[in-house]
């Protein structure tokens, strides 16, 4: 099977010659290709390069958009800095109050930067690789955005203290979110993904009553719009495992800390999990027999609902062989 096939399958609920692996490589990935790590943020040339690469040489079953989470943050106006080979930072919040959300303006990803920098990639990618790989998209969910652009702590702050800012928040970064998973559907993306990590933090009766909402309207305008979802939430959201199958994801992300056992026990047929083994722990720091058994032990308790992945990105420096080992754990 091609990736793009076997994907489809699982997701189908289909026979597979094996769990996809859907590993996230990006400062890896930069790496790997020797090139620094704020080219790969702000040349698709270079993602593209990196992740095509990868893919290659570890059985890596996607070709994902992923960088930073900046890339809304900076179209909307923040101000956003590329270190030399280091992490984009966001060193000036663009909402300092409530009030400033009157300077957040709807934009057009195909006349914007960063947007349009991944809207390149997944051409370039459908250019290079054409159906072979499924091309995953990304769009920040609306409490990640929103925390992006005001802070983690103001933005917790506000769900009791402004619930309207925060609601009129949503429904602007909701918006924008579908405008550019649409664009990157229209570009080639075959399914799109959402981050939306913050949501891991918050307890479980404001993740319903408040998050939930948003991300529901955004997955199902995707779906509108033809394209299936993987909802990345890293954290521990054990928490939040009764409503966040009630997403309408297609693909969840599960992070090392929740037992996908657990997980899949509580939901319907339907949502696919991914993961989950320690990246750190095991991805990075354990041997390639570590690798092995860890991710053979995710297959088991997922049965024919997994793909396969380390709980969240591969680290910069996870060694060569154990890439190598989850891909023979994967083939064998």
């Amino acid at each position: 099977m091609t990736p793009r096939e076997r994907l489809v399958a699982r997701l189908r609920g289909e026979a597979v010659d094996r769990p996809p692996n859907l590993s996230i490589l990006m400062q890896f990935a930069a790496r790997y290709i020797g090139k620094p790590y704020d080219q790969f943020c702000l040349d698709y040339r270079v993602l593209v390069e990196g992740n095509l690469r990868c893919s290659a040489d570890f059985s890596i079953d996607l070709l994902n958009t992923m960088s930073d989470a900046y890339r809304e943050t900076y179209d909307y106006g923040a101000t956003v800095i590329f270190p030399h080979d280091g992490l984009p930072i966001c060193t000036d919040h663009f909402l300092h109050q409530p009030s400033d959300l009157a300077k957040l303006k709807l934009f057009d990803p195909w006349q914007s930067t960063r947007i349009l920098d991944r809207i390149r990639a997944i051409e370039l990618y459908k250019a290079e690789a054409g159906d072979h790989y499924p091309i995953l998209g990304w769009v920040e969910g609306p409490i990640a955005e929103l925390a992006d652009l005001r802070g983690l702590t103001p933005t917790l702050m506000d769900f009791y203290e402004e619930p309207a800012f925060v609601e009129d928040a949503f429904s602007l970064l909701v918006e924008e979110a579908i405008l550019c998973a649409k664009a990157q559907i229209e570009a080639g993306a075959d399914l799109i993904g959402i981050g939306d990590a913050a949501a891991s933090v918050v307890s479980p009766d404001l993740y319903r009553e408040q998050i939930l909402p948003a991300e529901q309207r955004l997955i199902a305008a995707i779906h509108d719009a033809g394209a299936p979802v993987k909802l990345h939430i890293c954290g521990d959201v054990t928490h939040l495992l009764d409503d966040i199958w009630r997403t309408g994801a297609d693909i969840i992300d599960l992070d090392w800390m929740v037992d996908i056992r657990a997980a899949l026990d509580k939901w319907p047929a339907g949502p696919v999990a991914n993961g989950n083994f320690d990246p750190v722990a095991v991805m990075l720091q354990g041997t390639p027999e570590d690798v092995r058994r860890a991710a053979r032990e995710n297959m088991a308790d997922g049965g024919d609902r997994l793909c396969v992945s380390p709980g969240c990105e591969v680290p910069i420096d996870t060694p060569v062989a154990n890439l190598m080992a989850l891909s023979e754990a994967l083939n064998t």
